[in-house]
């Protein structure tokens, strides 16, 4: 994106400078990353992820509307519907990819939305390993508005702790230890002291919840929340709490709002940076342009359950009353426009934002990807493609 820090990587990238790399990962997490990590950070001008950061902030506010709230009341299950909501979500997601106008001029175009915590630690880490092994000008930035390492903690410690003893907020999960984010996990441990848990061994007496440690029941005062409902459902967990029932606990990111602020938003928005997206059970009949959609169920994870190429067979096999938790969105073209030694390569591009006193867009993720979509099953045997960060030049 930026020609000249791209040919000075390229030039001066070799494969034991990557090796350096992953093996530094490891050690700055304490674990060996499971997912793939590209050989190259990306290098984008400061205009366009500045207008990226507007244009999620802006869909984001599009949905603070008491219309929508009603509508998507319906999306939180009544099992799952956790009390003393929060008014906006704390942690949001907002995904881009970039595609070319009639102009020509590159666009970024929505991919998805989610409010719900992403790798708020790893990324930064990932960001600064990247910086060091490959010799980054000290001068580029991986975190917005002009935040310095520092005060990036702070915002995040503010956000997951709050004004409460470490020892008293968890990091609250499904099976931490087996999960491709561990390494997310043991980082966040890491800068701020709190503990993971497992959701399974979280005990409860009366309103209150406890974990243990060493022995003895600690008091749970926060949980930042990282399990994945979808998941709580397909393993049927037995757990010793309920998310519909009153506790004496406070929600790093309220979970209503990963129902709420989902793949269900996107037929509510109404932006340049939106696809045409619409619910399956409100269309008539099934578009003739089928090939130029994306069928999606509404809250899946990473992909599943996305086909790229939906045929008709494929919709008319959803059943009438499971109709609604799908949508079909326009299919965007994404132009490749990371140049690497298997030729230009796609970036998915993901603005990540806390809000505790406001919106503040705080770092970017990148999945770069050759395949049809960006996940790892799309981009099997490929060099230079998987998880990545993004610099700019102030």
């Amino acid at each position: 994106m930026i020609p000249y820090l791209r040919k000075q990587f390229n030039a001066n990238f070799t494969p034991a400078k990557y090796q350096t790399f992953l093996k530094r990962m490891t050690e700055r997490c304490g674990a060996p990353v499971e997912f793939r990590l590209a050989e190259t950070p990306c290098f984008f001008p400061k205009t366009l992820l500045e207008q990226m950061a507007q244009y999620g902030a802006e869909l984001i506010h599009q949905l603070e509307t008491p219309e929508y709230f009603k509508a998507s009341s319906r999306t939180i299950p009544p099992e799952f519907n956790v009390p003393n909501e929060a008014p906006h979500p704390m942690f949001i997601q907002v995904d881009f990819g970039l595609v070319k106008d009639a102009s020509g001029t590159l666009q970024p175009k929505l991919v998805e939305l989610q409010g719900f915590p992403s790798l708020y630690a790893y990324q930064a880490v990932l960001s600064q390993v990247y910086q060091e092994v490959f010799g980054l000008n000290k001068d580029l930035r991986y975190l917005h508005r002009g935040m310095d390492w520092e005060g990036y903690q702070t915002l995040l410690r503010q956000a997951i702790v709050g004004k409460h003893d470490p020892e008293n907020v968890i990091l609250m999960e499904i099976d931490p230890l087996h999960q491709k984010t561990l390494p997310d996990f043991l980082v966040t441990e890491k800068l701020l002291g709190i503990p993971t848990v497992a959701i399974t061994e979280i005990e409860k007496q009366g309103r209150e919840l406890f974990y243990k440690k060493g022995g003895k029941q600690i008091p749970i005062r926060r949980i930042y929340n990282r399990a994945i409902v979808d998941e709580l459902v397909r393993k049927k967990l037995k757990l010793n709490f309920r998310f519909d029932e009153e506790l004496d606990v406070e929600w790093a990111g309220h979970p209503n709002w990963y129902f709420r602020m989902s793949k269900f938003s996107l037929p509510y928005l109404r932006h340049e940076s939106v696809p045409k997206t619409y619910f399956l059970d409100r269309i008539e009949g099934v578009p003739v342009d089928l090939e130029k959609y994306v069928l999606k169920p509404l809250f899946s994870f990473a992909g599943l359950g996305v086909l790229i190429n939906p045929t008709k067979g494929d919709l008319e096999a959803i059943p009438q009353d499971k109709r609604g938790d799908y949508i079909l969105q326009e299919r965007m073209e994404f132009e490749p426009v990371i140049e690497t030694p298997f030729g230009a390569t796609k970036a998915e591009i993901r603005i990540m934002y806390i809000w505790v006193d406001e919106l503040l867009p705080v770092l970017t993720i990148i999945r770069m990807g050759r395949g049809k979509m960006m996940g790892v099953d799309h981009n099997k045997n490929m060099e230079w493609v998987g998880s990545s960060a993004a610099f700019y030049p102030e």
